[in-house]
């Protein structure tokens, strides 16, 4: 199946880089860490001078990523070298986590208040949804920077000057550069608001792997496992990222949001009991396409190997498992504590959304919509002269087979696309034209 709307080719810069790295492999210039479990957490231990890991429960979930990587992935020379630099990144700050909560046991000492929480399957509006509320100072929200980069070095001092929003700025801008597709896909940058998906990717958990490599045996793996122990390492980082803030004793909520909660309400529930969830629905057909072209901008990077339409099939089955499982827990969460909203209903007002929202939060939105409002306006020129285009059939589906996966669910919450409303012309006697 061909689609008309061909797949877009991978940048130039991407090649270049691969034979430089394998270049630079050949003469040994590089340090040769393997993709090893073993080996990384020797070279993060030396690299740190610190041996706390924390809860040991993270290096199995990173033992079978690790493994699915060398069997499935294919990966390119620039795909190991950021895969080892990944890993090893991810090691060093959860020594310096341990270091953190060891040397100041008021972090976590410190309670969360019941966050607002935003769950909806991958590209189905929940980042709109999350940076509107995140444009309420009423409420806490994560920073890209503080995303790429939740723990500071040893030696950081709260309120003083803080490296990482410049070293989240020089990994965004190589990433634009690789795949400046990124940037129309999802905009950002250092000091956005942005998910805490690097504080689930600090315990190797989550869809975000499978978005970036072809690990399916990873994906099945956690599919079976309790993620209580990962969400429970999230909450002790949001309190050591509200710490580096200056801010440790702030009562403000958070707003949260990932689609990896699609698959772990549970867990997430089991660690915020009290949370307000605010569900988001789109039409199927228009999440599975767009997650697949995600996904493919993502995987061609890092594989010469990448296969659209195994992507098709297996980001197919991923939806499917991600409403199942939200379906199922959804219905056992108090009506108190949930609401749902349309991204079709975003689109046509999404300020009369808001102000459902806020109701059901028993919040006054006075307060909060001229940020709200100049957020929208900044989204609107982001978006002006670029736009993400994708197609189903590229990726070896069709609406037919997605609509007909997802009949229940779309019929629960009235997302089949609305018909076209027909062209009305008004005719204006005399010589002048009829007009649209």
């Amino acid at each position: 199946m061909t689609g008309e709307l061909p797949l877009p080719a991978r940048p130039r810069l991407v090649g270049v880089a691969n034979f430089a790295l394998a270049s630079l492999n050949r003469l040994s210039v590089l340090p040769d860490t393997p993709l090893d479990l073993d080996a990384l957490t020797e070279t993060a231990r030396r690299q740190t001078g610190l041996d706390d890991f924390g809860d040991p429960w993270f290096l199995r979930p990173m033992e079978v990523l690790i493994e699915a990587i060398r069997a499935e992935a294919a990966l390119n020379d620039l795909g190991h070298f950021a895969a080892v630099g990944q890993f090893l990144k991810v090691l060093r700050e959860r020594l310096w986590t341990e270091h953190w909560f060891n040397t100041h046991e008021d972090i976590e000492a410190e309670p969360l208040a019941p966050p607002v929480i935003v769950v909806g399957p991958m590209r189905s509006g929940t980042t709109r949804l999350h940076r509107l509320l995140a444009a309420d100072d009423r409420f806490e929200h994560m920073r890209f920077f503080e995303t790429v980069c939740p723990v500071p070095r040893p030696g950081f001092r709260p309120g003083r000057r803080d490296p990482r929003p410049r070293q989240a700025g020089r990994l965004l801008s190589t990433v634009h550069r690789l795949n400046p597709r990124t940037a129309m896909i999802h905009p950002t940058g250092p000091f956005e608001p942005e998910e805490e998906l690097g504080l689930l990717v600090q315990s190797a958990w989550g869809m975000k792997h499978e978005a970036q490599w072809r690990v399916p045996s990873y994906g099945e793996w956690i599919e079976t496992e309790d993620a209580t122990p990962a969400y429970r390492h999230l909450a002790r980082l949001l309190k050591l990222v509200r710490w580096a803030r200056g801010s440790g004793q702030s009562r403000r909520p958070w707003v949260l949001k990932t689609p990896q909660h699609m698959l772990d309400l549970p867990a997430l529930l089991q660690v915020f009991p009290d949370a307000k969830l605010i569900f988001i629905h789109r039409d199927p057909s228009k999440v599975v396409g767009s997650s697949c072209s995600l996904v493919w901008n993502q995987m061609t990077i890092h594989s010469d190997s990448a296969d659209p339409h195994w992507i098709g099939e297996h980001w197919l089955d991923k939806t499917s498992l991600q409403i199942d499982r939200m379906q199922a827990a959804r219905g056992g969460i108090p009506p108190h504590q949930r609401i749902d909203v349309l991204y079709r209903d975003m689109d046509a007002d999404w300020e009369a959304v808001m102000r459902r929202v806020y109701h059901f939060l028993d919040i006054e939105i006075a307060p909060a919509l001229p940020g709200m409002r100049r957020y929208v306006e900044r989204a609107k020129g982001q978006h002006r002269w670029q736009r993400h285009r994708y197609e189903l059939a590229s990726f070896g589906l069709d609406h037919r087979t997605v609509r007909s996966r997802f009949e229940r669910y779309a019929s629960d919450f009235d997302l089949h696309p609305r018909p076209a409303q027909p062209e009305v012309r008004a005719v204006v006697s005399g010589p002048r034209r009829a007009m649209a």
